[in-house]
């Protein structure tokens, strides 16, 4: 019975390579047991509850490959059932895979026909997408287009096989075009690409099949997808014997002049997730109290980072000028964990010397970039960074042996030891100014109460993807 990713906690995401090997080796292991069978099977039994009760046909769109023979198979099983079907499919059966090669035959043998276009004016109960798979490696364009941009433009609902065809597994972005599903069926286990960039627009409602095999068979991944919080995640009850000194001490650097609401936002948000106290150095002196919070404490920003506090932030808005830059390399140094965010990762991009320190630091280092401070710190453009999320996120972590939050459509939350996660948290709603700044405040909240880095990080996106935002 297919799962509801999101009730599943930490469910592994396997890159399209990964999904390869791991259909040979079963292969290869169990020569009786076809993984093509029990995954049309699955779908016919999805597609069963998804259809309308118009009476009309179900459409399925058959590719040349093995996704092709998923749906080919889930033809059949719905054929038996009595639904009405209309396939179509430009494969040649003599160049199939060995798997769809079967279904084909089976299909043909059954009774069951082939047209080469799909009918002009026509209603449909529902469409199985069953173009391409995880396999794609080119962009859609010609006849297969078409389909797809006549499917798009039917009232029904679409159930996508593995992956709504022409989007990229791994990273999730759209490869020329691609279909857009109401709901996704994927197969053995979950795949980035469903969770990040393109991905959340176009798969719809998940669902996942294991076809029966253990997780426990499967190989390890670095990465997972971020459903639930873990116990990793949770700070410890708080006793009733306490005081603010066992909650840290958190300093938050920026503010300059036209841009302290941005401190202001990371101050707020600190306090409110649980920090014992916190203190803001605005670069603009004038700032001296929060009328709105007034529990908030204000200090000279270099006194601040001298002060040694027990987390520090330094990038909501703070400038590029001289000053923001001496208080960077300042804050660098420190031996705290350190949190950076907007202006302190643009200096770093444009400074080598600030950016040699950042990736020698021995205490934590936390990294928060949107897609444009992402591509300045790689030196690359934004669109390769949002054409391979997982990888960017990753690269800036081992470069800055940092743990790192590529925010965005799922947000890439990437550490040092190659390990990753893809939030599932989150929506539209956060695309507004101060959204980042709050991250940043929630991220040094939760390190001064003591959580480690790495949980720290992944459990504030999660966190801030919960709630609509408010400053």
């Amino acid at each position: 019975m297919p799962i509801a990713p999101r009730a599943i906690v930490s469910p592994p995401l396997f890159m399209a390579a990964g999904c390869r090997a791991i259909d040979r080796d079963w292969a290869d292991a169990h020569p009786a047991t076809s993984l093509m069978e029990r995954a049309g099977m699955a779908a016919a039994e999805l597609a069963g509850t998804l259809a309308s009760e118009s009476g009309e046909s179900i459409l399925i769109l058959a590719g040349p490959g093995n996704n092709g023979g998923d749906a080919l198979v889930a033809a059949r099983r719905l054929a038996t059932q009595g639904f009405r079907l209309i396939v179509v499919s430009r494969a040649d059966p003599a160049r199939l895979p060995p798997d769809a090669a079967r279904a084909w035959a089976a299909w043909r043998e059954s009774g069951g026909t082939v047209l080469a276009d799909i009918p002009p004016s026509r209603r449909y109960s529902l469409v199985i997408d069953g173009l391409f798979g995880v396999g794609l490696q080119r962009d859609l364009g010609g006849e297969d287009a078409r389909w797809i941009e006549a499917v798009n433009g039917l009232g029904c609902p679409k159930l996508a096989l593995d992956v709504p065809s022409g989007l990229d597994s791994d990273s999730g972005r759209v490869r020329g075009c691609a279909l857009r599903a109401d709901h996704t069926l994927t197969f053995l286990g979950l795949k980035p690409g469903l969770f990040t960039a393109d991905g959340p627009d176009y798969a719809g409602q998940l669902h996942l099949d294991t076809l029966g095999i253990d997780a426990a068979a499967l190989p390890a991944v670095p990465g997972i997808a971020l459903t639930q919080l873990e116990s990793r995640h949770r700070l410890p009850a708080r006793r009733q014997n306490s005081h603010k000194g066992l909650f840290g001490h958190v300093g938050i650097i920026g503010g300059a002049g036209g841009m302290v609401g941005a401190c202001l936002i990371a101050g707020r948000a600190a306090l409110q997730q649980g920090a014992g106290s916190v203190t803001l150095g605005v670069l603009d002196e004038r700032v001296v109290v929060d009328y709105l919070e007034p529990r908030l404490m204000f200090a000279v920003a270099e006194s601040l980072v001298e002060g040694n506090p027990d987390v520090l932030a330094i990038g909501p808005g703070l400038g590029q000028h001289p000053r923001a830059h001496a208080l960077l390399g300042t804050a660098l140094a420190a031996t705290c964990p350190l949190v950076l965010d907007a202006d302190a990762l643009n200096l770093l991009a444009g400074h080598p010397e600030l950016a040699r320190l950042a990736a020698r630091r021995s205490a934590p280092t936390l990294l928060t970039p949107h897609p444009g401070e992402a591509a300045r710190l790689l030196g690359r453009r934004v669109a390769d960074v949002q054409a391979d999320r997982v990888g960017a996120a990753r690269n800036l972590s081992a470069h800055y042996r940092a743990h790192v939050a590529l925010k965005g459509a799922g947000t890439v939350i990437a550490h040092p030891d190659s390990r990753y996660a893809i939030n599932t948290t989150g929506g539209p709603w956060l695309a507004q100014a101060g959204s980042g700044d709050r991250l940043t405040g929630m991220v040094t909240a939760l390190l001064g109460q003591g959580m480690a880095a790495a949980d720290a990080l992944e459990a504030a996106v999660w966190l801030h993807g919960r709630a609509q935002l408010t400053t």
